[in-house]
């Protein structure tokens, strides 16, 4: 490989994450022109054009993004053998601010931090919990764990979680008394039961994707009972007193025994799970050796 091809790249799955020479020369510390530059040197020696560009935007070309799906993985690989070198360097040590959400802080952070913390007596660890998406460098984070589909394109990004659906689920109690829906639409004829976020006020939607027309639909779905806490939502759902929109990891037990039924199932695809998420910016030992504790190693 020529001096400097890695380089490029690197170079060249920042522009093309980014979208923007701006924001990539940025991370990268060039300058905008120089980093143009050193594209139109990568294309002319690939033989092929990566970037399409126009006066306001870019972005790769078909053949810019079959080779950054094959960069991807490679980067990363690289980028975890660069700060394992951490290990030889300086043992993990300080503090961590992390911002979450409950789910993830039950289902992520719980089977792992402790174990985490013995291991690294030298590490102290803050975790807040909280609905909304912060932003993790103006709030004074470290990183965060949301789900993937929620992350900015401008943060690194590594998986935690497995993926994830979301289902409609009542009693079969309930079901005596109202017709299963059929479609997102029937659940205006139904008591839901709705989770207010605590950061934005607003009530978490239903959202569904129509698997034929390939469009998402959102249902700001009617009831009784509006809460921002989910076990008590979960327990009304349970008592039979309305639909609940819940994880479906949460309720496979029940759904298992028939405690409770799905209904809607086609409407509701797997989507991106959990995801830890920091800036592009130099990596502390501490914060490698969590992202190592936490990454999610598929089955």
């Amino acid at each position: 490989m020529r001096r400097g091809a890695l380089d490029d790249l690197a170079a060249f799955a920042a522009v093309a994450r980014t979208r923007s020479f701006t924001r990539a020369a940025a991370e990268l510390g060039l300058s905008p022109s120089a980093l143009s530059h050193a594209m139109r040197g990568l294309e002319t020696r690939l033989g092929v054009r990566l970037l399409a560009r126009t006066t306001r935007s870019v972005a790769p070309t078909p053949a810019g993004e079959r080779l950054l799906r094959s960069l991807g993985p490679a980067l990363e690989e690289v980028e975890r053998g660069l700060a394992a070198l951490a290990d030889w360097r300086d043992a993990p040590s300080g503090t961590l601010r992390l911002t979450t959400f409950s789910y993830a802080a039950r289902t992520i952070l719980e089977p792992t931090l402790p174990r985490f913390l013995l291991e690294h007596p030298a590490v102290s660890v803050e975790v807040v919990i909280d609905d909304r998406l912060a932003d993790v460098v103006t709030a004074g984070f470290d990183a965060g764990i949301r789900f993937g589909d929620t992350v900015e394109q401008d943060m690194v990004s590594v998986r935690v979680g497995p993926d994830l659906r979301t289902v409609v689920v009542g009693t079969p109690g309930y079901f005596a008394h109202h017709p299963r829906p059929a479609t997102p639409s029937d659940l205006e004829a139904h008591n839901c039961v709705n989770y207010r976020l605590i950061g934005g006020g607003g009530l978490l939607p239903w959202e569904f994707t129509d698997m034929d027309k390939g469009r998402e639909i959102r249902v700001r779905a009617g009831g009784q009972f509006i809460v921002n806490d989910g076990p008590l939502a979960a327990a009304a759902v349970r008592a039979g007193a309305g639909l609940g929109y819940m994880l479906e990891d949460e309720v496979a037990a029940d759904l298992a025994a028939g405690t409770l039924v799905q209904v809607l199932d086609a409407w509701c695809p797997p989507f991106s799970g959990c995801h830890l998420y920091y800036p592009n910016r130099q990596v502390t030992p501490a914060l490698r050796a969590l992202i190592d504790a936490l990454r999610w190693v598929r089955p």
